[in-house]
């Protein structure tokens, strides 16, 4: 290069080779480092070979920061008092095709790789002015430019085709606007907190940069054509169709970037206008925005997903129409205020839950009070429907709150929520709820079968004076007191972890007290048994609603005055599953003269824990005799009467879900039941 500044003002070369090392050459076009020129230029040749050898090569308006270039080229005189040079560029592996030509009006560079080409005019009458013209170019030979407005991005993929204008005034910003075409663009900043891939579009744009302390400015206006980018936690998946961008920005020293206009229309899903502005980190610090939706149908899988699917909720299925307004202030979320238009939100796949027909407002106020009444038409719970209900609520001071009680038909019966409060995540916690919960005349039999449980009758009434959900965890406090089957269940360190997330987990413990038997045994194909039962069911936990570990101990209590009488049938399904043959024969001899027998008292012990169930039977009634002969299981394991000297008890294996399904399907059945196994440990009979 310095040969050609030479030769460009007007030196004879007479010389046959030329060697020169220069530490530093800074020229319009670029800055040269650690350059070794040699020109060999034959007497009375017409042209010479230049061969230039330069540690880096820094050129900002060419976007290239290159090491170790190697550029041979034949130097030929051109008219108007010029000289050109296009040969052969290398670059590491890299190969490139670069010419230059400089006369009186001007210089002109060209790089070529390919179908790339990447082209350079300069005139000289306007020395401050740059053109840059695109062909095919890689996007990564962009990566000098970006990182003036975006350090941390690195770009992986793509080509750009377009026109760009470098204005660089003595006096002025660095002003760079132009049109561009994007295609394949692939980048991820160096945190990896944000990607894209596959992103295509059209965009005009105007940035100018300026030194303290004026800011300096961008406009972009464009339209996106398909592709997909990540930010934190929210994956964006574009249509094919065009989405309309605007952004207006300017950034001080020292400081993040604020974005007072900003526009993003994607047809009828979904259209956003505000303005934002971020700190020096690219931390949200202010937002404003208003949102709206004319179709919510596609905006899970364009917008959505990565939040939903995070939240485990990535089945979920939107319908209806949204407005929304968002304000943060300091990095905290100030206020929002939802108008759903018959909205539908369902989980397809799970059945977890499911609202229908959601209208109204619902707002929500950090500092002053606001009012708003929110409401849906119908809904269900775990395939549970229930009916509509109008929620009237209050917010100020971060949180949204019930002004009166809202009452949700449900199973026949009642849900009644009562001083229900909603706090939103903020300062670093995820949402928070307090609520208390009264239920009247649910049907049990509608509540057991979406569980599973055989068809029992009956109805629940009860009373939970306080629950709270933080951290994806719902902890009832104050226990759970059931009216069931004409007696009482107390619930207490009742909670339930991801109660809509994955794997959901419930664990409580329970006390029981005076249930009807005959209400209880009913339902099953074995017999029927009358009395009142008592128990405990501790350290009870499930896992996705099947039951993996408790410790429980049921037994008949014979202080009422009820008779306590087991059907015949009843007698000979428990009989049969135990292996006590002296005691069977006389039963199949004598226990077809009686429909049913009376019982002294029955009861079962089990705890299980890895899908094994150790059982127990009766206590010793204290005067040598025991209050049953016989150590039996039904098939479902749920009730045992034994002989406690009859040596150690026995050891269940719980079946599989799909074998308990199976069975459960078969409980109103007549036809005989498979037995299931027993394990044993190695005892003696008395």
């Amino acid at each position: 290069m310095l040969v050609l500044a030479c030769l460009g003002a007007g030196a004879n070369v007479d010389a046959r080779a030329l060697d020169a090392d220069i530490a530093t050459i800074r020229l319009p076009v670029a800055t040269l480092e650690r350059v070794h020129v040699r020109l060999d230029w034959p007497a009375g040749a017409t042209e010479g070979t230049l061969t230039l050898h330069a540690g880096r090569v820094h050129a900002p308006d060419l976007a290239l920061d290159a090491r170790n270039l190697a550029w041979t080229c034949p130097l030929r005189r051109a008219p108007s008092h010029g000289w050109t040079c296009d040969g052969t560029l290398r670059s590491g592996r890299n190969t490139f095709a670069l010419g230059i030509a400089f006369d009186d009006a001007g210089t002109s560079a060209q790089l070529r790789q390919g179908r790339a080409v990447f082209a350079l005019q300069r005139g000289a009458a306007t020395p401050d002015f740059t053109r840059i013209d695109l062909t095919r170019v890689p996007i990564a030979w962009a990566q000098s430019l970006l990182a003036k407005s975006w350090a941390d991005a690195r770009l992986q993929g793509g080509t750009l085709d377009g026109r760009i204008d470098v204005a660089a005034p003595e006096r002025g910003p660095l002003r760079i606007t132009g049109r561009l075409d994007a295609a394949g663009v692939k980048l991820e900043t160096t945190d990896a907190t944000i990607a894209a891939d596959h992103l295509a579009g059209t965009f005009d744009f105007d940035y100018r940069i300026s030194d303290a302390p004026k800011p300096s400015l961008l406009t972009l206006d464009g339209t996106l054509r398909g592709g997909e980018f990540l930010a934190g936690s929210t994956y964006v998946a574009l249509p094919a169709t065009p989405v309309a961008l605007s952004i207006a920005g300017e950034q001080r020293e020292g400081a993040g970037w604020t974005l007072p206009r900003i526009a993003w229309k994607d047809g009828t899903a979904l259209d956003v206008e505000g303005s934002a502005a971020f700190a020096d980190d690219a931390t949200l610090r202010v937002l404003d925005v208003r949102v709206h939706s004319g179709d919510l149908a596609p905006v899970r899988d364009r917008y959505l997903s990565g939040l939903l699917g995070t939240a485990g909720l990535g089945d979920l299925t939107l319908a209806g129409a949204l407005d929304a307004r968002v304000r943060v202030a300091d990095g905290v979320l100030q206020a929002f205020d939802v108008t759903p238009h018959s909205v539908d939100i369902v989980d397809e796949a799970g059945q977890r839950f499911a609202f229908d027909g959601l209208d109204g407002d619902m707002k929500f106020s950090r500092t002053g009070a606001v009012t708003s009444t929110f409401s849906w038409a119908e809904g269900g719970l775990y395939g549970l429907a229930f009916g509509p209900a109008r929620l009237h609520l209050r917010s100020e001071n971060g949180a949204i709150a019930l002004t009166s009680p809202v009452l949700v038909p449900f199973l026949g019966g009642t849900l009644r929520f009562d001083d229900m409060t909603l706090r939103p995540p903020a300062d670093g916690h995820g949402a928070e709820a307090v609520f208390g919960l009264s239920v009247e005349g649910l049907d049990i039999g509608t509540l057991a079968a979406a569980f599973g449980a055989p068809a029992f009758r009956g109805e629940l009434t009860g009373r939970l004076p306080r629950a709270r959900y933080a951290q994806e965890r719902l902890d009832f406090e104050g226990g759970l007191s059931l009216d069931a089957f004409d007696g009482r269940v107390e619930v207490s360190s009742l909670s339930m972890e991801r109660p809509f997330g994955v794997a959901p987990t419930l664990a409580a413990d329970l006390r029981i007290e005076d249930l009807d038997l005959l209400a209880l045994t009913e339902v099953f194909d074995f017999g029927s048994i009358t009395g009142r039962l008592d128990g405990r069911i501790d350290a009870l936990r499930l896992v996705d609603w099947s039951v993996t570990a408790f410790d429980a101990r049921l037994q008949t209590d014979p202080s009422h005055d009820v008779r306590q009488r087991i059907s015949q049938r009843a007698v000979q399904s428990i009989s049969s599953v135990g292996d006590n043959s002296f005691v069977t024969t006389l039963q199949g001899q004598l226990i077809g003269l009686f429909n049913d027998f009376g019982y002294k008292r029955i009861g079962i012990g089990c705890r299980l824990e890895n899908e094994v169930c150790d059982m127990t039977g009766l206590r010793s009634a204290g005067d040598g005799q025991h209050d049953t002969h016989r150590n039996q299981r039904s098939e479902r394991g749920w009730i045992w009467a034994s002989d406690e000297h009859a040596g150690p008890p026995p050891r269940w294996r719980r079946p599989s879900r799909s074998a308990r399904s199976a069975r459960a399907s078969r409980s109103t059945s007549t036809s005989p039941r498979p037995r299931p196994r027993k394990r044993r440990r190695n005892s003696s009979r008395k």
